[in-house]
């Protein structure tokens, strides 16, 4: 979702972005907090030399080793921000979308955060789901949906836990025991974070501990540009929560401890500690919860340099998706405690293995590096994928462009009612009714209509009638002594019938004429200009069963 301004902004996009209601509102709380810590640090000038390839390989990591610097942007601005989001329109959960006739898309649960969701995409007769990043733990959102994922053609499976050694509840156990301790020895607690997600169950679990453990005065603060409307939009998303949030809601009560929180003054929020009223409430010792997790830009850049001489205190990566190695580089040297605890709700490798034997997909397509062990981890099959499910399996890298080998056979096409209600059908075979019909194909977005055909009409010039079709047809194996009979009516005594492997063979010795009836076809073998010809014909035809 941040990268969409990127997408939508100054490439000729004209298409529409489909997103339920809290990724919109939660994407837009992101971006605003990305792009307003960052105009507060405006920079005179900007650098480039460094994406120079000769320079760039004498740097040291993470600058060396960075992808296609060259392609790298400066970020977006709010207007920009606004003009993508108008692109986007809101659905629900298994709200089935229409899209230009071609197939339909669905959006169901994934259960990671707030409006987070797998994909749907089907026609009516196949059907390909992506899953994007998945959670089957209790926590706040929504549960995962399982039932509408089973039996795709394709399946594409990404985002799984970028900590696959790091176990979320343990490290959210041992999370609630540091803060405990460092508050109890005076000491303070930096937690870099995002506005959201995992941040609102850090709220609820912190605050149960220091109560626990008698802290009750140990105030937290909540530092964003968003942190009020992240707060306030959490508790109006009801019907995005777990089934015992939910209820909370018609209770009446807040489906989020935090509200809670804030009225008794524990969770304090503020846009800046610019702000007057911050310096009027701050004390320590203090927990605080600011951005950004990459320790380049925020308020937490202000609290490193405040509190990073003191061993006392303590900083704790929750955030896994910076090595908080290279976030703490440029702080060297560092007197406060790093303790370093990724939660990631994201699917584990076993939960992948056990989601895919479920889920039975034809095709499997997934990252390369998800069934290759990491040289760090070869002793544990557990960090990597173990696909035991009999599917076809195909791998990718970064850019690849893959084609999915699912191949659209059938359409599906819609009768009218009128035309419909004219069928005679006969049963051919027990439980099995055939019909024939006259009727017109209409195709337009991609859906297909049949429809009587226009009704007879006798063209004025000509006087002869236009549109003039059977009422029915001609089927079925050839009735052989029938069309014997019928050709000795005509004055043709002559015909020789001589059984084959394949059917038929009818010679017509006066008439130098051969009549062939295979299963499935019949042939007349005459000169072309035989005046017979036509008459062999109509008494085929007579000879054939209708329908």
């Amino acid at each position: 979702m941040m990268a969409l301004p990127y997408i939508t902004e100054g490439t000729g996009f004209r298409g529409v972005v489909y997103a339920t209601e809290p990724t919109l509102h939660i994407g837009r709380q992101f971006m605003e907090e990305l792009v307003t810590l960052i105009e507060r640090t405006p920079k005179i000038r900007s650098a480039s030399r460094w994406k120079q390839p000769q320079v760039l390989k004498n740097l040291p990591p993470p600058l060396s080793e960075a992808l296609k610097p060259r392609s790298w942007k400066q970020v977006y601005s709010m207007k920009e921000v606004n003009s993508s989001l108008s692109k986007v329109q809101v659905v629900g959960f298994a709200q089935k979308l229409d899209v230009f006739g071609a197939l339909k898309v669905s959006a169901v649960s994934s259960g990671y955060c707030l409006g987070s969701c797998n994909w749907i995409l089907w026609t009516a007769h196949e059907k390909i789901g992506y899953i994007s990043s998945s959670s089957t733990l209790t926590t706040h959102p929504k549960p995962m949906e399982h039932s509408p994922l089973k039996n795709f053609n394709a399946l594409i499976l990404t985002s799984l836990t970028q900590t696959p050694l790091a176990n979320p509840d343990a490290m959210l156990g041992e999370l609630c025991a540091t803060v405990s301790l460092t508050v109890r020895n005076g000491g303070n607690v930096l937690i870099p974070c995002y506005p959201s997600g995992v941040t609102f169950d850090l709220f609820e679990c912190l605050s149960s501990q220091l109560e626990s453990t008698g802290n009750l005065t140990v105030p937290m603060f909540f530092l964003s540009p968003v942190a009020e409307n992240s707060l306030a939009y959490s508790n109006i998303l009801a019907d995005w929560l777990t089934q015992s949030k939910q209820c909370k809601v018609y209770t009446p009560e807040e489906p989020f401890p935090h509200a809670h929180l804030v009225k008794g003054g524990r969770l304090k929020a503020f846009s800046s500690l610019k702000e007057e009223s911050f310096s009027q409430e701050f004390r320590t010792p203090c927990v605080v919860f600011a951005g950004h997790p990459s320790l380049r830009f925020g308020d937490c850049v202000h609290f490193m340099e405040l509190w990073g001489n003191n061993p006392n205190n303590v900083i704790i990566f929750t955030e896994p998706d910076f090595p908080h190695v290279e976030a703490l580089a440029p702080y060297q040297p560092l007197a406060m405690k790093v303790v370093n605890l990724p939660i990631d709700t994201s699917l584990s490798f076993n939960q992948a293995n056990k989601l895919i034997r479920e889920l039975k997909p034809t095709h499997l397509l997934l990252p390369e590096q998800y069934i290759i062990p990491s040289p760090v981890y070869k002793h544990r099959p557990d960090q990597s994928l173990n696909v035991e499910a009999d599917c076809n399996l195909i791998p990718f890298k970064r850019a690849d462009i893959v084609k999915i080998p699912v191949k659209r056979r059938w359409e599906q096409m819609n009768m009218d009612s009128e035309l419909a209600g004219t069928l005679m059908p006969i049963e051919v075979k027990p439980g099995t009714f055939v019909s024939t019909f006259t009727g017109q194909v209409l195709v337009k977005d991609n859906k297909f209509d049949l429809k009587e055909m226009p009704e007879e009409s006798e063209s004025k010039e000509k006087g002869i009638k236009e549109n003039c079709y059977p009422k029915s047809y001609a089927c079925d194996s050839l009735d052989i002594p029938l069309f014997i009979q019928k050709l000795n009516k005509e004055g043709i005594t002559d015909a020789k019938v001589e059984e084959r492997s394949s059917g038929f063979m009818i010679d017509l010795q006066s008439h130098d004429i051969l009549i062939q009836v295979d299963d499935h076809s019949t042939h007349v073998i005459c000169d072309g200009n035989s005046p017979i010809r036509s008459k062999l014909h109509d008494l085929l035809l007579e000879s054939l069963n209708k329908i």
